[in-house]
Parts: structure tokens; sequence; C-alpha cells
């Protein structure tokens, strides 16, 4: 995966908003490309199989 240079500057910019410190373009590649990564393995769509089991579950479990 790329990211491409809008991203990356994107990327600095919310980085230095938020943790008020700027990164060096291969610093943000680096970060950028840990998060992106991070978030596909985390990440799962949920089904709407998936999502009615889930809306089940909370209605047998709301009263507990």
């Amino acid at each position: 995966m790329n990211l491409t240079d809008q991203q990356i500057t994107r990327f600095q910019a919310i980085y230095k908003n938020r943790f008020h410190k700027a990164l060096s373009r291969e610093q943000a590649v680096e970060k950028g490309l840990k998060l992106v990564r991070m978030m596909q393995l985390i990440y799962k769509p949920m089904t709407e199989t998936d999502y009615q089991k889930l809306q089940e579950r909370r209605r047998q479990t709301a009263n507990l």
C-alpha cells in the first residue's frame, strides 16, 4: 500500500494539530502506513446477519 502526497500532507497536519509535533515526510509515511495497517487488522465490516444477531443479543441482555 502507498499513500498519496495529499494523504501524507493531511496526516502531517492532523498529527501536528493533535500532538503539537511536526513530522517529517518519512515519519508521516511510516506512521501513516502503520495506522492504515492497524485499521486493516482490526476493522471487519459487519454483515446484515451479524447485525441482526447483535441486535437480538442486545434485546436479550438489556435488562441485566
